[in-house]
């Protein structure tokens, strides 16, 4: 991977200099290049491609400007004996992401109201983006409802276009940026702010803001549906031994939607 990140920084010129940024089981590896970020993605040969690995490239062409986000300034295809890379050279962000290293928010943060308002006009904005990028699928719902929250797989009845990974190490404090747009596509209503919503539990106050600024989503059935989604796969995640801390109040959020008890791993 750090060959092939310094193969890609020759190619498009840059030279990166900035800290070791690695992804889920290595699979990315990106670092600051002067103004602009470099990223690599791997994947065996053959199995490259697909949604994740062109999630950055379609955001780009994609999401209308007004949803704010780093601009894509190349991407660079190459396979290297039986090793698949892609490179993304994107804008640098200078201002940090609320969390670094973690998605989930230990502490209540004070962010201005103009931020709120932001994060809604973006999400709001690109609910009406069509695409045919499918983020969450009923066959996770029909496989693991029953595994990990104790209930009968219910129907996603209504969906919109989201990020599908709205975390706070995805969000930057004022003025908002939303960063990781590999996994954006379809989704269900309520899902990316259930997401949001458990990332925060750790930190009430912030909860509560999220409920109070977007309880005309959360609060509808359509909302509670793509809420439960997100509680049951960061319940997965969860069983596979991360973010140990916070598995109690996401199975208690679980459990206060559905009044059931949620499987013991």
């Amino acid at each position: 991977m750090r060959r092939a990140h310094a193969a890609a920084a020759e190619q498009f010129r840059v030279s990166a200099s900035g800290p070791e940024v690695w992804g889920w089981q290595g699979r990315t590896l990106g670092r600051r290049a002067g103004d602009c970020w470099l990223r690599i993605v791997s994947a065996e040969a053959g199995k490259a491609g697909g949604r994740l690995w062109e999630g950055t490239a379609t955001a780009d062409t994609h999401v209308p400007r007004s949803v704010p986000r780093p601009r894509l300034r190349g991407v660079l295809d190459w396979t290297s004996q039986d090793v698949a890379y892609r490179a993304e050279l994107t804008e640098y962000i200078s201002t940090p992401p609320v969390t670094s290293g973690t998605p989930v928010l230990d502490q209540d943060i004070a962010l201005p109201d103009s931020w709120w308002a932001e994060l809604k006009s973006a999400l709001g904005t690109l609910a009406t983006v069509p695409t045919n990028r499918e983020s969450v699928r009923q066959n996770w719902v029909d496989r693991n409802f029953r595994r990990f929250l104790g209930i009968a797989p219910i129907r996603i009845r209504e969906t919109t276009t989201g990020h599908a990974d709205l975390h706070w190490a995805n969000l930057t404090g004022a003025p908002l940026i939303l960063l990781d747009w590999e996994n954006w596509g379809r989704l269900p209503v309520g899902y990316d702010l259930g997401l949001l919503h458990a990332y925060s539990l750790a930190a009430p106050a912030t909860a509560a803001r999220i409920r109070r600024e977007f309880g005309h989503v959360l609060d509808t059935d359509a909302g509670r549906t793509g809420e439960l989604i997100a509680l049951g796969q960061l319940l997965q995640a969860c069983s596979r031994g991360v973010h140990p801390h916070l598995t109690p109040l996401v199975a208690r959020q679980a459990e206060h939607l559905t009044n059931i008890p949620v499987p013991t791993p």
